[in-house]
């Protein structure tokens, strides 16, 4: 019932509500207006009764007959404690219920052919020390018609004015929407870089067309990250398949091994830049590993052992650093920091894995030609190179930085390039240490 519901129009919804809600308000109003009528009738009649009794008491007090009122509206009959009649005249169709109440000098109904009838009363005490019912009567002639036809009318008006309401909640809830429909039509069919225009009532149609255009900014972002990220990697995938073609195209005329090394080293890149790009995507879709306590002191040392043949790499990890990471993202970070300094250092990588309270700062410097001020906030950009053509001749594909600082960010971390104290390049990042 609730799935279909939710799935109805909104003014629908609305229109139903207002109906319900409009319904039961008026119906409930219509009752208490029937309930005024009858304790105000009721009131002018009990005013009439309580004269007739009180005009009539003192004479039964005294043993004299109680006298009749005029035009016979008011009928004054004397009874018994017992509800027997003691002037004569027929019994009274008074209930048990109706004869206590009017012994407590309170009034009665009662019913006859569907007319009611008020009563009154009061007990008197007469000469022989007997006590005497004194009651006065009045028949609503019409009475019950009056009401029941008020009952009716008020209860058609109430369904009728609710029918109204509901109309024009469906009609108010329309209206409402319909600035909202221009505005998902003009976004939906806005061109890259345009933006809607905005209400200038500061109300839900304003904050409508603000978070609207966040997310056609983020649209925008998006797309324009995807665009330059697809031009760039298509860009880098050419070169070494066009280098393994043509090396592979000159090995088959002229067998040299020399040549088979370069494909292998083109392989190689090839390989990487592929492995990157895959890691990259999986960063973007927000896959992840499963996470462990990973001391970074020995992944930093396994790291070293992979690249001592490519650079002279020093370690300095006086401690263990332990983190919350998967073992192959601490292994990515680590390689990328030493791929990336050892293509730009003239003589020495130093590498210092220090805990500390609450993060482990993981320290890389190189004695090359450093990072320009100006590139240091695009240098974790995906494919950007400070030394383009130096940096594709010795292998790096752009992403490695790039994938750095995605994996320490996820792991809410932070990275950063400044001056080395010796000259060169200095990455450092800092890991949350495991707790």
């Amino acid at each position: 019932m609730r799935r279909w519901w939710s799935a109805r129009p909104l003014p629908l919804r609305v229109a139903t509500v207002v109906t319900g809600v409009a319904l039961v308000s008026l119906l409930a109003l219509a009752r208490a207006s029937a309930a005024v009528v009858e304790w105000t009738l009721a009131e002018a009649v009990d005013t009439q009764l309580a004269a007739a009794v009180d005009g009539a008491a003192p004479r039964v007090a005294a043993g004299r007959p109680a006298p009749q009122q005029p035009g016979g509206e008011v009928t004054v009959r004397v009874l018994d404690r017992a509800g027997a009649p003691a002037d004569g005249g027929p019994r009274p169709r008074l209930s048990g219920t109706d004869l206590r109440r009017l012994l407590a000098g309170q009034p009665a109904w009662s019913s006859r052919a569907g007319d009611p009838t008020r009563w009154s009363g009061r007990v008197v005490t007469i000469p022989d020390g007997s006590q005497r019912l004194v009651v006065a009567a009045a028949d609503l002639v019409g009475y019950g018609a009056v009401v029941h036809r008020g009952v009716v009318l008020a209860s058609l008006t109430a369904v009728l004015a609710a029918v109204a309401a509901g109309g024009a909640g469906w009609a108010a809830a329309r209206a409402a929407l319909r600035p909202v429909a221009r505005m998902r039509a003009a976004a939906a069919g806005l061109p890259p870089g345009q933006r809607l225009p905005v209400p200038a009532a500061r109300d839900e149609l304003h904050a409508l067309a603000d978070a609207l255009n966040e997310l056609l900014a983020r649209r925008d972002a998006a797309t324009e990250r995807v665009r330059r990220f697809t031009g760039d990697a298509a860009h880098e995938l050419r070169s070494p398949v066009a280098a393994i073609r043509a090396q592979a195209e000159v090995a088959s005329v002229h067998p040299d091994p020399e040549l088979a090394g370069s494909v292998a080293v083109e392989a190689q890149r090839l390989s990487g830049l592929l492995d990157d790009l895959l890691a990259l995507a999986r960063a973007d879709a927000g896959e992840r590993l499963p996470a462990e306590p990973v001391d970074l002191a020995e992944v930093a040392r396994d790291a070293v052992a992979r690249w001592s043949d490519h650079a002279a790499v020093r370690l300095t990890a006086p401690s263990a650093a332990v983190v919350h990471a998967a073992p192959s993202d601490a292994g990515r970070v680590l390689d990328n920091l030493l791929a990336n300094a050892a293509r730009h250092a003239r003589h020495t990588v130093r590498l210092a894995v220090l805990a500390g309270s609450g993060a482990v700062r993981v320290i890389v410097d190189d004695d090359g030609d450093g990072v320009a001020p100006e590139h240091r906030d695009a240098v974790f950009d995906r494919f950007h190179r400070v030394q383009s053509e130096r940096d594709r001749a010795s292998g790096g594909t752009g992403l490695g930085l790039a994938l750095v600082a995605e994996t320490v960010h996820r792991y809410g971390g932070t990275v950063r390039v400044g001056d080395a104290p010796g000259g060169g390049a200095r990455f450092e990042l800092r890991w949350p240490a495991e707790s």
